[in-house]
This record gives structure tokens, sequence and C-alpha cells, in this order.
């Protein structure tokens, strides 16, 4: 238990623009009976994610929302590890899918998973070892600078050609150990409940809400 401690009531900022990844928080906070506002709907910058760790990224943003709204504040940075592409894409999962300036212009959009599967896919070639893991982190900013960060995994690996549609990300090329679908053919609610958040969202509840009943 860190020196403070979230209970029903607060009002906590999910330090994200993402409006999914805030929608899933949220929904995850809600039994908890906290206040959720996000960074966007604070008119909150987005602070440029410098770090070389997950949980290092996760502190940033966590703390930036702290400290810019007086608020305790919960973020979070995942990404996918490979083992032999030496835990690439890792931290730039993200950007492994950001196009070009001039698309994003004409498009309208920033990124593309089709393009960073197939790079994916590319980079490994007939490599044999295709294990793989999801990594999340979430961290608890307070506006004194106390942090907690939680962490989470889910081992798996990287198939090909990409399956199911109701997955984002790299979901359609990853498969849990142990299973035959890939995250996007899965329902997304099974998804959520073996995930990477979901498992650093398991050990930040137990921290934070350690005797409420389930």
């Amino acid at each position: 238990m860190t020196e403070h401690s979230l209970k029903s009531g607060t009002k906590i900022v999910v330090a994200s623009h993402n409006e999914g990844k805030v929608r899933e928080i949220r929904d995850l906070l809600a039994p908890f009976g906290l206040i959720t506002v996000s960074a966007a709907e604070l008119n909150l910058p987005e602070p440029d994610e410098t770090e070389i760790t997950f949980a290092g990224n996760a502190r940033l943003k966590a703390v930036a929302a702290a400290d810019a709204s007086g608020l305790p504040a919960l973020s979070d940075d995942s990404g996918l590890a490979i083992d032999a592409l030496n835990g690439d894409p890792g931290i730039y999962a993200a950007r492994w899918a950001e196009l070009p300036r001039i698309e994003v212009e004409t498009y309208g959009q920033r990124r593309d998973f089709d393009m960073a599967m197939w790079h994916v896919n590319d980079r490994l070639g007939d490599t044999k070892d295709r294990s793989a893991r999801f990594i999340c982190a979430l961290c608890l900013a307070w506006p004194n600078a106390e942090t907690t960060v939680y962490e989470g995994t889910v081992e798996g690996e990287m198939i090909w050609p990409p399956r199911g549609d109701n997955g984002f990300g790299y979901d359609p090329i990853f498969q849990q150990l142990g299973e035959t679908k890939t995250f996007a053919e899965i329902d997304p609610a099974a998804k959520h409940a073996v995930s990477h958040r979901a498992d650093a969202f398991a050990k930040f509840l137990a921290d934070q809400f350690p005797n409420h009943e389930t």
C-alpha cells in the first residue's frame, strides 16, 4: 500500500488522449466508485515519451497529468516485445505503425497497424522462435510526486497471416500460449480477462482496494 490510497468518490485523471483506452480504464474503475476525467477532457498536453522502459513512460505521463491537474492520475504504457527481435518493437510498438506526415495530411490517419504487422513478419522472416509477450505498465501518481507502478504481461507467440477482426493493434498476429485463436479472434471480454492490462490492473486494484469484494 502506498502512502496515499484511492477510495470511492475520489476524482482521478486517466492520463490518456486515446478514447478507446480511456473507455476501457473507466470501465475497470467504475465498480470502485472513482470519478474519472481524461487528460483530453482537461485539455492537458501530451508529454513526449522520452523514457526507455514501459514503466518510465507510464510514470512520466502520470506525473505530468497529476502536476497539471492537482489530482491523482493513472497512466498506461504498453507494447509488444518479441524475443527474436531482441524485444522489439517494445516501447515503440505504436511508432512502428506511424505513417509519414504527407499520408496523415492526405488520409487523416496517423497509424497503420496492417503495415506494422507486415513489418514484424518481414523482420521475423523464417525465424523459428516466435515467442513474444504483451507488456503493460500502469502508474498511479499523486500531486506530491509519489508514484507506484504495476506491471502485467501475457505470454504468447507471433503467427502469420493475421486472423480476426475483434482486436486492434497487433492482436491479429498474437496468440496466447496454450490457445488456438489470436487476440483478434476471441471475444473482447475474454481478451480483457487475460490481457497484460488485466494483469497489471489486478495488481493495482489489490493494492488500492484490498478489501473490495468482487
